[in-house]
C-alpha cells in the first residue's frame, strides 16, 4: 500500500487504523475536520462535552408541573388581605396557613421582577405587623398539585423519580428559608402523608436570587390514586415554630407542615417584605429554563380550578318550590370538581315566562344541582327572597354581575 504525502500537506492511501490514538492532535480535529466525514456511528459522548446544544430539549408534553408560575394569571385581582384563614391569591396560589397563624400581610402580583429574565409579575409578600410563631404555626405561600398530574412519578415504587424546583426570589430579610413537599394530604390515612424539606439561603439583601432545589424520588410510599385529590404540595415557608422541625434532605413519616430550625421569621419586622416569582418544577435532577406557556395556554389551565362569567346574560331555568330557581350557566371548561359559586352582588334581576317583566331579588344562596364536573355547562340552584311562582314554571336570570365558581383544592 503506498502512502502518498501531497505538495498540498495532505495525506492519501493511509488506511483506517493505520494511525495510533493520539498520533492527531485534538487541534487539528476541532479545525479541521469537516462535518461530511463524519459517516457511521459515532462513539458515546458525554453531554457534559457537547457545547451548542440548546438546554431546553424536553420532549412529549409540558415540563414545568407548577401552575402560573410567572404570576401573569389573576382572576381574583391583584392585592389581597391575608391573616389566619387560607385565601387564594394569583391562580393556584394559596397562603398556607398552620394551626391558625396570623400571617398578617399584604399579598400582591407585583412588577418588581429580576431584570433580563423575561418575566413581567412576581408574587409579593409585604408583613403588615410582627407576629411569633408558637404551638406549631406556620406561614407561608403554597401551591396543590392534584393526584393524577403527579402520578407520573412513579412514588412508592424503585422507579420513583426525583425532582428539580427552581424559582427566583428575594428579599430584606436575609437568611435560610425552607421549601417543603408534602405527599397525600387529601388522603385520609395519616401513614401515607410524607414530608420532605430542602433549605435555601438568601443571602443578599434586595437581590433577585435564582434557588435550585432538588428533592429525591419516594419509595415508600405511593401518590393517592384517587385522581382529583391533594396529592403533592409545594410550600414555601416564611415562619414557622420549632414545634415543627422537621429533618431535612430525606423523606419523613409526618403529616404536618414543618421546615428545620434554621427557617427565619419573616414575619419578626413589619418592614419586611418577599419576592417570588419563575417557579419551575420539573422531573429529573437538572433544572432547565423556564417553560414560557401562552397566557392563553395558562389562563385555561388555571380555570380548571377556578373560573368568573362576567358577560352580561340571560339564562333560562324553571321554578323549584316556591322560592329556589334552576338554571345552567355556560363555562369555560370543565373544572376539576363540583365547584362552589358565587355572585358578585346581593341582587339579581328575574322573571317568570308568564310575566316577563325583570325585577330584583335578593339572593338568600346558590348551590349545584346534579353536578357533572365534565359537563361544560353547569347547573345551579339560586334561592330568591320573596320570589313566588308555581313549581315548574319557566322562568329567566339576569346575570347582569360576575358569577364565580371555584374548584380549587
Amino acid at each position: 500500500m503506498a502512502i502518498v504525502i501531497n505538495g498540498s500537506g495532505t495525506v492519501t492511501g493511509l488506511a483506517v487504523g493505520g494511525l495510533p490514538d493520539g498520533t492527531v492532535d485534538n487541534d487539528t480535529v476541532a479545525s479541521g475536520l469537516a462535518s461530511s466525514k463524519l459517516t457511521g456511528a459515532l462513539p458515546a459522548i458525554s453531554a457534559a462535552s457537547l457545547t451548542n446544544v440548546p438546554k431546553d430539549t424536553t420532549v412529549g408534553g409540558r415540563k414545568n408541573m407548577l401552575y402560573n408560575g410567572d404570576m401573569r394569571v389573576a382572576q381574583r385581582g391583584t392585592s389581597f388581605s391575608s391573616t389566619t384563614s387560607t385565601i387564594y391569591t394569583v391562580d393556584r396560589w394559596r397562603n398556607a396557613i398552620g394551626s391558625s397563624f396570623n400571617l398578617d400581610t399584604t399579598i400582591t402580583q407585583s412588577t418588581t421582577v429580576p431584570s433580563g429574565e423575561g418575566f413581567k409579575y412576581s408574587l409579593k409578600v409585604e408583613a403588615d405587623s410582627v407576629v411569633s410563631t408558637s404551638s406549631g404555626q406556620n406561614g407561608g405561600i403554597m401551591q396543590i398539585l392534584e393526584s393524577q398530574d403527579v402520578q407520573r412519578l412513579a412514588y412508592g415504587t424503585s422507579n420513583a423519580k426525583s425532582l428539580t424546583l427552581s424559582f427566583w426570589t428575594r428579599s430584606n430579610k436575609t437568611g435560610t428559608y425552607c421549601v417543603q413537599l408534602q405527599t397525600n394530604v387529601g388522603n385520609s390515612n395519616g401513614s401515607n402523608r410524607y414530608s420532605h424539606i430542602k433549605e435555601y439561603t438568601i443571602s443578599s439583601a434586595d437581590t433577585w436570587e435564582k434557588k435550585t432545589l432538588t428533592f429525591s424520588g419516594h419509595t415508600g410510599q405511593a401518590i393517592d390514586s384517587a385522581d382529583t385529590n391533594d396529592a403533592l404540595r409545594i410550600n414555601w415557608w416564611l415562619a414557622s415554630d420549632a414545634a415543627d422541625n422537621q429533618t431535612a434532605n430525606t423523606w419523613n413519616q409526618v403529616a404536618a407542615f414543618g421546615s428545620t430550625s434554621n427557617q427565619v421569621n419573616f414575619m419578626d419586622s413589619a418592614s419586611n417584605e418577599w419576592y417570588l416569582t419563575g417557579c419551575q418544577l420539573e422531573v429529573g435532577s437538572t433544572a432547565t429554563d423556564f417553560e414560557y406557556r401562552s397566557y392563553g395556554e395558562e389562563l385555561a389551565l388555571c380555570q380548571r380550578y377556578y373560573q368568573e362569567v362576567h358577560r352580561a346574560m340571560v339564562v333560562s331555568g324553571y321554578q323549584n318550590g316556591s322560592s329556589q330557581v334552576l338554571v345552567s350557566f355556560p363555562i369555560t371548561c370543565s373544572l376539576r370538581a363540583a365547584p362552589s359559586v358565587s355572585y358578585s352582588q346581593p341582587n339579581i334581576p328575574a322573571a317568570q315566562a308568564a310575566s316577563p317583566d325583570f325585577n330584583t331579588y335578593s339572593i338568600s344562596g346558590i348551590a349545584t344541582y346534579d353536578w357533572t364536573f365534565n359537563n361544560p355547562i353547569t347547573s345551579i340552584y339560586v334561592n330568591l327572597s320573596s320570589w313566588n311562582g308555581n313549581d315548574d314554571d319557566a322562568c329567566f336570570i339576569w346575570a347582569n354581575n360576575t358569577m364565580s365558581f371555584d374548584s380549587e383544592l
